[in-house]
């Protein structure tokens, strides 16, 4: 799998950051969840996983050539707005060693694909919702 660095939001050490791989997904590398309230929330299915991370990460999307970065709904994959303002996104578990060996990853952290296509989806008003309210 190739990677291609979108951004991440950290100016020192490691930290959540966006790829653009060359198999039509993006690759979220994030904090890992340790809190029961949020997981028991979620239903994770085997092979899958989630992180947490900003909202602000996925302004890098306009360096894969989007308008614009700014998650309008949410929806799988990003499945919770957490109250500190970061979204917890679920995706596949990213054990391509290939693909792992291009990251620096501290042990709080791990990484999860998920297609380009659900991403971008999420950048979309929600049909038929009335925003004003």
């Amino acid at each position: 799998m190739k990677l291609r660095f979108l951004g991440k939001n950290s100016n020192v050490g490691d930290c959540p950051t966006l790829y653009s791989t060359d198999r039509g997904t993006y690759l979220v590398q994030g904090w890992k969840i340790f809190a029961n309230d949020l997981l028991m929330q979620l239903e994770i299915p085997e092979g899958q996983t989630v992180v947490e991370v900003p909202t602000e990460l996925f302004e890098h999307l306009t360096k894969d050539g989007l308008p614009t970065g700014e998650i309008r709904r949410l929806e799988d994959p990003i499945m919770v707005l957490t109250p500190n303002g970061t979204f917890v996104v679920q995706g596949l578990e990213v054990t391509d060693r290939e693909a792992l060996a291009q990251m620096e990853i501290p042990d709080y952290e791990t990484v999860v694909e998920v297609s380009k296509a659900a991403i971008t989806a999420l950048l979309e008003e929600p049909r038929g919702a009335d925003l004003r309210r």
